[in-house]
């Protein structure tokens, strides 16, 4: 029993890092009246990333790792847009860049928490695995949509879409979450939706007055 208050307590500080991340965020949006991306959303996004994927490995849960492995690099490459990723010592940079890499390795390699405990974990039936996959398939698409987005204007943006696909990903997890017990992804995702909400609100309406204000 401690040691699985242990692995929620991880998995608790990873979902308030991201819980953060949003808040200032959305207190930096509300401010400015539009939308942004501040360095400190990408910094938290990775910490949070790096403990969430532990997590995911003490859960034995494919799905969680899977979606974080996805949407970590992204998090760096913001990262390099917003001049931050420079700043890091070179030794950081080199544990951060091969923790997805050395998890992996170790997972093949593990008695304890093996690939085949992961992947065949007995407590996820094919349906729910499915489930769980479409829905962190369509979080981390939100990045990839992000990072086009970003590469394409050579910098980093959070445009209307991702967050719009964020919301998607968010209940889809939300109810695979339930599904699973996990209170830590429900905690977590509950509160994003509320974010999710209020951003699409500051997009659309820093949308509506940008055309207002063109010349007819």
């Amino acid at each position: 029993m401690s040691e699985s208050y242990w692995i929620y307590a991880v998995g608790l500080a990873a979902q308030l890092l991201f819980s953060a991340r949003l808040i200032i965020q959305w207190i930096r949006s509300e401010q400015s009246g539009r939308v942004l991306s501040p360095t400190i959303f990408w910094q938290l996004s990775l910490v949070a990333s790096f403990l969430l994927i532990a997590y995911g490995i003490l859960r034995d849960d494919p799905i969680i790792i899977f979606g974080q492995v996805i949407s970590y690099f992204i998090y760096i490459r913001n990262l390099q847009y917003k001049g931050a990723w420079k700043l890091i010592p070179p030794y950081f940079k080199v544990i951060v860049l091969l923790f997805p890499i050395a998890t992996i390795l170790w997972l093949a390699g593990s008695t304890e928490h093996s690939w085949n405990d992961v992947i065949g974990n007995p407590s996820i039936s094919n349906v729910l695995l499915i489930w769980g996959a479409l829905g962190q398939i369509v979080f981390a698409l939100r990045f990839v949509y992000q990072w086009y987005f970003s590469e394409k204007l050579k910098k980093s943006v959070l445009p209307l879409g991702f967050w719009i696909i964020s919301m998607v990903g968010s209940l889809l997890i939300v109810s695979y979450g339930f599904f699973r017990y996990d209170p830590i992804l429900i905690l977590g995702q509950a509160f994003g939706i509320i974010a999710y909400a209020r951003n699409i609100q500051i997009g659309l309406q820093a949308k509506k007055i940008k055309m207002e204000a063109k010349p007819l």
